[in-house]
């Protein structure tokens, strides 16, 4: 039974990763997930925000934003609330290459071009095997354009990918106005990989002390089925690895990633909820699926299900849309 993939130029013995996530923050947790099997780990992110304050450079913001900048800092986290500061996110990135033999992978989030990029080089010095670079952006601004907002991001990861010899994946958002093109453009400008998709900060309202809550839900396997899309838009029409995170729960979400285009399935709140030997489990489960089922590697099976294979994926896409709104009847 063949599990193996390619993840940006890493050979993996299969595609099960820890997501981005608390997990990593701890040495003991990081050599249980790897002795329970993962194929690499991603450190949680380092913030754009952390970075510009650890180096002082307000000044560019306030130019940027006027008055309103004062007073838009006192929305951030003090830096008492991160678990890992700059410094601190690069020994311990040193810490955890040194306690495991699989890659590691290191993640800065951010969402406009600056002089905290330069962290990326000292995460490759601190010695990642890679860097994820989420792109989160959510995209308020009245005054902002979603051309601006593509623009930048492509930016960032040219600047990125400039000054570094590991490879870059793009972690996105689901909700830009063309994906799939935008996904492509990212592609061109040299993305090693692209992960879908990050999960948007969601409000809630507090309606009796007219209160915003922070509201933070682990995942389930029904947030897959925006990811598969994705995924299903992007197989064999990039030359970048494609990565899912948000909603891998099983095997059977495994098996549709990767029908769907993954090279890569990562994994948090099953872990969160199941602890680090769960991806032994998983890992069983995908072998003994794949042997029920005859499929001899994910290789032969990556891609089958992707809109490579339709040969107008939107009148394909809009087929199903009115099929799937004509189906209530019949549940």
């Amino acid at each position: 039974m063949d599990l193996s993939t390619n993840y940006l130029g890493i050979k993996l013995p299969h595609p099960l990763v820890p997501g981005a996530s608390p997990l990593a923050d701890d040495l003991d947790t990081v050599r249980q997930l790897e002795d329970a099997g993962a194929a690499a780990i991603i450190l949680r992110s380092l913030f754009e925000e952390q970075i510009t304050r650890e180096q002082e450079a307000t000044e560019i913001h306030r130019e940027s934003h006027d008055d309103s900048f004062a007073e838009a800092m006192t929305y951030f986290p003090s830096p008492d609330s991160f678990v890992l500061g700059p410094e601190e996110y690069l020994n311990h990135l040193g810490r955890v290459k040194q306690a495991v033999r699989i890659p590691v992978v290191g993640s800065l989030n951010g969402m406009t071009p600056g002089g905290w990029l330069s962290y990326a080089r000292l995460i490759e010095q601190a010695g990642a095997d890679a860097l994820e670079l989420n792109l989160y952006h959510p995209a308020t601004d009245l005054d902002t354009s979603s051309w601006e907002v593509e623009r930048q991001a492509i930016e960032m990861l040219r600047e990125v990918k400039r000054g570094l010899k590991i490879p870059v994946a793009a972690k996105l958002s689901a909700f830009f106005t063309a994906f799939a093109h935008f996904a492509l453009q990212l592609d061109a400008a040299g993305a090693d990989g692209l992960v879908l998709f990050n999960r948007f900060y969601e409000v809630d309202i507090d309606i009796k002390d007219l209160e915003v809550l922070r509201s933070l839900h682990l995942s389930d396997s029904s947030e897959l089925l925006l990811r598969l899309r994705g995924l299903a838009a992007l197989s064999g029409r990039v030359k970048a690895s494609l990565a899912v995170t948000g909603g891998v729960h099983t095997a059977v979400d495994v098996v549709k990633s990767t029908m769907a285009g993954a090279h890569v399935t990562q994994m948090v709140s099953a872990l969160l909820k199941n602890g680090p030997g769960y991806l032994s489990k998983v890992r069983a489960d995908l072998e003994a699926w794949m042997e029920e089922n005859e499929w001899s590697s994910l290789n032969e099976m990556r891609g089958n299900m992707s809109q490579q294979r339709v040969p107008n994926p939107n009148v394909y896409g809009r087929a199903n849309y009115m099929l799937m709104l004509q189906s209530w009847e019949r549940v």
